[in-house]
């Protein structure tokens, strides 16, 4: 039977204590979910729920049919544009890796200059108008869609990795870029671009902004806002109930935070699983190469 070291056995057991400390806060927000309000303001947080209740997830789940049609906006949204936006970003980021592209290094300078420097909101919000982006659809995914530079770098640097042979080989055989880039160069940054894709997937899903900026109209609202929006309201009315002293109902604006938090984690969580063999390697790869 092979024997375990001591410096394993302590290094297993700070890395199980670790997880269990990572763990904690997010079964601290699920047991406050399903705990009475009035037991919530009375003892305040707690692990053990002195009362059980899931009237904020009745609450959350009966406003009509808005959660599962913003749950739609948030997937279609979440699923479209990151697939723009790793397609974009992994485009530009071979073109910039491309020592035969003249100016490269100047177009990676003005890539750098507008990660620093931002226009501001003002400029952005009279450009998307403009351009037709409020109130439909693509105001949630085309905002978003230029690319983050950081993440630019980021491929830009795995791909200067790949040694120059394979381009030219692949070019002495008459292949063109767009095969060369997307035959040869792609499925060998699949780490990196795994990383980013969870980076651009979790941008759109926890993208609120939009929709306060560019929606109108409430079936189109993503998940994250119209819970918001939900929030603002509860706050509101029990505000309005304490001022007037017209109600000793209190609505669940806690549990209920804590309810929308466990709601939008939703189907994000479950791409850590599948992405998390290529995060470590693509991020420390990305980054420690010049």
């Amino acid at each position: 039977m092979k024997r375990i070291s001591f410096s394993r056995t302590v290094m297993y057991t700070l890395t199980a204590v670790y997880s269990a400390l990572c763990l904690l806060p997010m079964l601290l927000v699920l047991m406050i979910s399903i705990t009475d309000e009035d037991a919530i303001l009375k003892n305040g947080y707690s692990l053990f729920p002195e009362k059980f209740s899931l009237y904020a997830y009745k609450l959350i789940f009966t406003s009509g049919s808005q959660v599962i049609q913003s749950y739609g906006i948030s997937i279609f949204v979440t699923l479209v544009g990151t697939t723009l936006a790793l397609l974009i970003t992994s485009m530009a980021g071979y073109t910039l890796a491309n020592k035969n592209v003249r100016y490269r290094n100047l177009l990676a300078l003005y890539f750098f200059i507008t990660m620093i420097f931002s226009a501001g909101i003002v400029p952005w919000y009279l450009m998307n108008r403009a351009l037709g982006l409020t109130d439909n659809i693509l105001a949630l995914i085309i905002p978003s869609l230029l690319f983050s530079p950081f993440n630019l770098f980021l491929v830009r640097n795995f791909m200067n990795g790949i040694p120059d042979s394979l381009r030219e080989s692949a070019t002495i055989d008459g292949a063109s870029d767009i095969v060369i880039a997307f035959k040869i160069y792609l499925p060998l940054c699949k780490p990196v671009l795994a990383t980013i894709a969870l980076f651009y997937g979790l941008d759109y899903w926890n993208n609120w902004w939009n929709a306060i900026m560019l929606i109108d109209t409430k079936d189109l609202y993503p998940l994250q806002f119209m819970l918001l929006q939900m929030q603002s309201e509860i706050s509101m009315l029990n505000d309005m109930a304490m001022l007037a002293g017209t109600s000793d109902v209190t609505l669940p604006s806690e549990s209920v935070k804590m309810a929308t938090a466990i709601v939008t984690i939703g189907p994000i969580i479950f791409l850590y699983p599948y992405l998390q063999k290529y995060f470590v390697k693509g991020l420390v790869i990305g980054s420690v190469k010049g």
